[in-house]
């Protein structure tokens, strides 16, 4: 398989986006754009596109909210459904990787939000800035975790 992969993390805010070669072992974070106003999945494929077209993406990997047990929840149906519009506008097929607690563990490999001036709580451009970064992180762990998958499939094959 060959081609590049894009990760995506969907808040309801933001979408962090990350990149992968498809044959490749590493994933990383690309950007993070702003969601349509209309939370429209066509207005916001019509952001995507110019990504997708940019990077010479083949697939989309979507993280896929599931509660703590396991359970597709509204949250997880509704980026379901984003994906699956997505998927059609962009002519693209999509893969979706269970996302739990990845901006959790996006926080944790970045550090702590940087304080503000003089030591005090962080202005809003900070943390705004911050969430992006931690939107983007996510969306390479989603991805990451969907090439180990594969890596993992493939090595199996191999045994078998």
């Amino acid at each position: 398989m060959s081609g590049v992969i894009l990760g995506i993390d969907l808040g309801e805010r933001r979408i962090g986006l990350a990149i992968a070669e498809a044959d490749g072992l590493s994933a990383r974070p690309l950007a993070t754009v702003n969601r349509a106003r209309s939370l429209a999945p066509a207005d916001d494929a019509a952001t995507l596109a110019r990504v997708v077209a940019e990077q010479r993406v083949t697939e989309l990997v979507i993280g896929l909210p599931l509660n703590a047990n396991g359970d597709r929840g509204p949250m997880a149906e509704a980026a379901a459904t984003w994906a699956a519009a997505i998927s059609v506008r962009l002519n693209l097929p999509v893969a979706m990787r269970d996302e739990r607690l990845t901006s959790h563990l996006a926080e944790q490999r970045l550090g702590p939000m940087p304080r503000g001036r003089g030591g005090g709580p962080p202005s809003k451009m900070q943390r705004d800035r911050y969430r992006e970064r931690v939107d983007r992180e996510a969306a390479a762990i989603i991805l990451q975790d969907e090439l180990d998958a594969r890596h993992a499939a493939r090595l199996e094959a191999q045994r078998a």
